[in-house]
């Protein structure tokens, strides 16, 4: 274990606070290991590294661990096709079937559907997931869509085109629904940038930002902590193919932690890139702080808007949806200290982060434990005691 905490007496209840929830989550073993980390107006006032990367060889966590993002590969992936509209290759409003024409999927009655950029970075496309169908019998398991997180063998192509298969479950920009649109995503950047996905948020985003640790490969193996899963008395080692519920009736994710290592599966913008904790505070902080040298201010502020207007958020209460991830609108309905505006997401693998841009705060919590990391009581104490501490 390890741990740097602010020397700033202004801060140290704050490390008190959140120490005492890190220590207390893992001695209820709902989490093996995590890296928390807190900044407030542009300082890291807290980073620890806690607990286990790997509990059967008593491997402690690192604060360089490299971590399976899953579905913070969100907000890096949108980074990523916001730069090209700041570069004016695309208009959020575009129509993408010019650039991805053979991704044509069909509304229910039959016509073929128009989908925008601003849609596919704000879920409102019409797309789903196949861990949300009730069971394996749902129309995205028949076509055999892959979520992104399992070893499929497709390609992104195939993927799509099994994608465009199934009937969108509603009209664009009529209702909103997490899904696979930031795959779609991952490949409009693609065919806009005539290269790979992996070549091309390296080009646009971390090589700007020297976040050398964030990419869709495992550049160091022996970095990448161990993932688990809750179970009584204490969290599992995942499996090989390990299908889990995110919620009660619902077919769950298929987990398969090796594709990570599997150099032929698709880079899937929604959820296949692998990164640190540091380098995912210091994209956050850089958006907070404005977006340069990546974006300009007015379209990180059009990211922490909300876009999808009135639309409800199954399972997000209080929030809409942004370019790229939640943003609050309802403190009391969502049950949070955070203040409106308050930007969050989080990761399957077991991970949760916000930004508070009116507080000046970025807050970083990665886990090897789903998913208790992601959605679980450690997360509102966690929130709870970062407010707390810094009042």
């Amino acid at each position: 274990m390890s741990a740097s905490h602010a020397s700033n007496t202004q801060y140290t209840q704050l490390s008190l606070l959140i120490d005492d929830v890190i220590q207390r989550t893992l001695a209820d073993h709902r989490l093996v290991g995590t890296v928390v980390k807190v900044a407030v107006d542009g300082d890291v006032v807290y980073s620890r590294a806690a607990g286990l990367a790997d509990r059967e060889t008593s491997k402690p966590m690192t604060a360089d661990a490299l971590f399976r993002l899953a579905s913070v590969s969100k907000p890096i992936v949108s980074v990523a096709a916001l730069v090209l509209v700041a570069q004016g290759r695309i208009g959020l409003d575009d129509d993408i079937h010019q650039w991805l024409p053979e991704f044509r999927p069909h509304l229910r009655s039959g016509e073929p559907a128009k989908i925008t950029l601003r849609q596919l970075l704000t879920h409102t496309a019409g797309l789903s997931y196949g861990f949300l169908e009730a069971d394996h019998h749902g129309p995205y398991h028949l076509a055999g869509v892959s979520d992104g997180m399992d070893r499929s063998g497709l390609t992104l192509e195939e993927n799509l085109r099994r994608l465009a298969s199934v009937p969108l479950l509603y009209d664009p920009g009529t209702k909103w629904g997490y899904s696979l649109a930031t795959d779609v995503l991952g490949a409009l950047i693609s065919r806009l940038t005539n290269a790979s996905l992996s070549d091309a948020v390296h080009d646009l985003v971390t090589r700007p930002l020297n976040l050398t640790d964030t990419s869709f490969d495992v550049r160091d193996g022996h970095r990448l902590v161990i993932p688990y899963v809750n179970d009584e008395p204490h969290p599992r080692r995942m499996r090989e193919i390990d299908i889990v519920p995110v919620f009660e009736g619902t077919a769950g994710i298929r987990f398969e932690p090796a594709r990570a290592f599997d150099a032929d599966a698709f880079a899937s913008g929604g959820s296949g890139m692998i990164g640190t904790a540091g380098d995912f505070l210091h994209l956050l902080e850089v958006l907070r702080g404005g977006g340069a040298p990546l974006l300009p201010a007015d379209l990180v502020r059009e990211m922490g808007t909300i876009q999808t207007g009135e639309l409800p958020l199954a399972n997000w209460p209080g929030r809409g949806f942004g370019l790229g991830f939640t943003v609050l609108n309802d403190a009391e309905a969502a049950q949070t200290p955070e203040s409106p505006g308050t930007w969050r997401l989080g990761g399957a693998y077991g991970h949760s982060w916000f930004v508070d841009p009116a507080r000046k705060l970025s807050v970083v919590a990665f886990t090897n434990t789903a998913y208790e990391g992601m959605a679980g009581l450690f997360t509102v104490e966690l929130c709870d005691a970062i407010y707390r501490g810094i009042q």
